[in-house]
């Protein structure tokens, strides 16, 4: 164990000492310069020092999810983007129609440029769209959309059938524009139209981005930002505390205990994001009155409390703030749990544990062991006792290979992002439809089937957030599903930092031209 722990503080030593030489190394030469490489009057560059979990080897904003990062680095921009709220906003679109079909959606383009000058044209969408389609499979279907440039900037777009999660596809960060014609160098140096541009990058390793002094939309406050990859949470805790570092999203609860208490240094941001726990009750198995009184049992403030603040509790599978995340569930209520098992023929045994017919009333909850899933399995079962009712725990490595795929539980745990940019359909479609993976759990109805169908081709967003609401109010009184927490997104910085998408749910966005320190 002595060995174990020298090699972890050496390996900290290292990682501290690698990252105290690459500071040193950005900020000599340029302290006293502009991003333009002029000198500043009055001091050193207006500079913002950020941490980041992840790094890919390529800036190439088509390709796997590298657009998640060069839109968190202030480089690239898409035709619409997720506002905090979770509503869907134009960006480098200025505003959009869709044909009385549903079938059609012409949008026109703001007045915007690329770094370099160049005007955005809806050509070079066209062909970014068309690109896309061809570099990454998850975007494959876009090759199925006719493109029409009606003029420089406007670009229709027609889809074999009505589609209306259009604007939510084109706020994902993968469709960034690109200057397709002269970025000579996609994966080091793409050519985009955000407030910053790429000053130096290093695979999977430091980026550092300095200001676009061409930027279409505004001034941009901040010269340059560094983003250091720092995987280990031990390192971004230290290199904060030591100074480092600016500010850094995923802080672990341990960090954050610290980092309270000391408000005079440090500004706390957090905020129910969009990766969801939740649970599924079997109805093939368990009676109504069961369900319901399993649902009266769960108490997520108590596991959200447990879990140490990394998670809200949910009340649905959105947030409380989106349009489409206005549900409502019965409080925790172990008394009229147990009356509903009274109900259903059940009596308590001097066990403490309820049984009919001489069977004990026992559950088999199925988990696997990620995403805080077994502490949640373990806390169930602990509520479950309280009331008299008996559980067996079974975990899995592969979920979807194994209970997920064979329909055997009585609850079924279970992880996924429920929200992925600022639109219902993606999970609705995911959990509740007749040929989804959880409708052996019995589910489906013939009401909530023609509610998805309606979902799927609504293309009115306020009757698309109604429609979903309804959709899982439906699933909350039929006591079919049970939603437990929203993993939180929590970001740290130092005081004064502002404007590193501390606010927004979603975890591709990060600095922009309002970004201040």
């Amino acid at each position: 164990m002595g060995k174990i722990r020298f090699q972890k503080r050496f390996s900290l030593f290292l990682t501290m000492l690698c990252l105290t030489l690459c500071l040193g190394a950005c900020g000599g030469s340029e302290a006293g310069k502009n991003a333009d490489g002029k000198e500043k009057a009055g001091g050193g560059v207006k500079e913002l020092r950020l941490a980041e979990s992840f790094a890919y080897p390529s800036l190439d904003v088509h390709k796997d999810y590298y657009g998640w990062y060069t839109s968190i680095y202030g480089v690239s921009e898409t035709l619409f983007r997720v506002a905090d709220d979770l509503s869907i906003q134009p960006l480098l679109a200025k505003d959009y129609t869709v044909s009385e079909d549903g079938r059609t959606w012409t949008i026109r383009l703001a007045d915007a440029s690329f770094s370099n000058g160049n005007a955005l044209t809806a050509d070079m969408v066209m062909r970014n769209l068309q690109r896309l389609a061809g570099v990454n499979e998850r975007f494959a279907y876009l090759a199925d959309f006719k493109y029409t440039a009606e003029d420089d900037k406007t670009l229709s777009i027609a889809t074999p059938e009505v589609y209306p999660t259009m604007l939510s596809d084109l706020s994902a960060p993968e469709l960034g524009i690109m200057d397709l014609d002269n970025t000579k160098d996609f994966d080091n140096a793409p050519i985009c139209t955000g407030p910053f541009v790429v000053k130096s990058f290093e695979s999977e390793g430091t980026v550092v981005v300095e200001k676009n002094n061409a930027y279409w939309n505004g001034a941009v406050k901040l010269d340059q930002v560094t983003f250091y990859y720092m995987q280990d949470d031990e390192t971004k805790l230290s290199a904060m505390q030591a100074g480092d570092i600016d500010g850094y999203t995923s802080v672990t609860a341990a960090a954050k205990e610290i980092f309270s208490n000391s408000p005079e240094a440090y500004s706390l941001t957090e905020i129910p994001a969009t990766r969801l726990q939740f649970y599924v009750l079997n109805k093939n198995r368990l009676s109504d009155k069961v369900r319901q009184a399993i649902n009266l049992t769960v108490d997520n403030q108590a596991i959200a409390a447990y879990l140490g603040g990394t998670v809200s509790p949910a009340v649905g599978p959105f947030g409380a703030s989106a349009p489409y995340g206005q549900v409502t569930k019965p409080a925790v209520d172990a008394a009229k749990a147990k009356a509903l098992l009274e109900e259903d023929g059940y009596a308590l045994g001097s066990d403490g544990i309820y049984a009919k017919n001489g069977e004990p009333l026992t559950l088999n909850i199925c988990y696997y062991a990620a995403r805080s899933l077994d502490s949640i399995a373990l806390l169930m079962q602990e509520q479950f006792k309280n009331v008299g009712i008996k559980a067996n725990l079974t975990v899995q490595e592969d979920p979807d290979a194994t209970y997920v795929a064979s329909g055997d539980y009585d609850i079924a745990l279970y992880c996924m992002i429920a929200d992925k940019a600022g639109d219902p359909y993606y999970c609705v479609n995911a959990l509740y439809r007749q040929d989804s993976k959880w409708a052996l759990a019995g589910f489906p109805t013939k009401q909530s089937e023609e509610l998805i169908d309606r979902l799927q081709y609504e293309t009115d967003i306020q009757k698309r957030a109604e429609l979903a609401n309804r959709i899982v109010q439906m699933t909350i009184d039929d006591n079919a599903f049970g939603y437990v927490g929203l993993f939180n997104k929590t970001t740290v910085t130092k005081k004064g930092v502002v404007g590193i998408a501390e606010k927004c749910p979603f975890d591709f966005y990060g600095v922009n031209a309002n970004t201040e320190r």
